[in-house]
């Protein structure tokens, strides 16, 4: 069950980041439990991830301060066996999806290396 909110329906493609490290120990276990920065799925009850408009945010907000290769795994929602749902349960004015369960490394249709300057990550080709 995939429910969207306002202009971001679940169906359309959906963004994660990601230590490097993370994602090599996921492609070899074949799914993803990260949940966020410093926190697993098993902790946090879901995987946070980003409508595309809403990752540079994300970048600058929750991972500036990284020195580690980070990555942005592209999801394909159509792929997961998992329930996945735009809300929002800060309180702020945004949804973002929520992935309820791990994500097999199939649902993971490309992995795009995020580079860093001296403003912090950015999406290669992105403003």
């Amino acid at each position: 069950m995939n429910t969207g909110a306002g202009d971001h329906p679940v169906d359309q493609l959906i963004y994660h980041c990601a230590s490097v490290t993370d994602w090599v120990v996921a492609q070899a276990e074949g799914e993803y439990a990260i949940s966020s920065r410093g926190r697993t799925l098993a902790e946090e009850g879901f995987v946070h991830a980003s409508f595309a408009s809403q990752v540079p945010g994300v970048l600058q907000r929750f991972y500036a301060d990284v020195t580690e290769p980070l990555c942005l795994l592209v999801i394909d929602p159509r792929m997961l066996r998992v329930p996945v749902v735009a809300e929002n349960l800060e309180g702020g004015p945004e949804n973002f999806p929520h992935v309820y369960g791990p994500i097999p490394v199939d649902a993971v249709t490309s992995v795009i290396e995020l580079e860093h300057d001296a403003d912090g990550w950015r999406w290669p080709g992105r403003a």
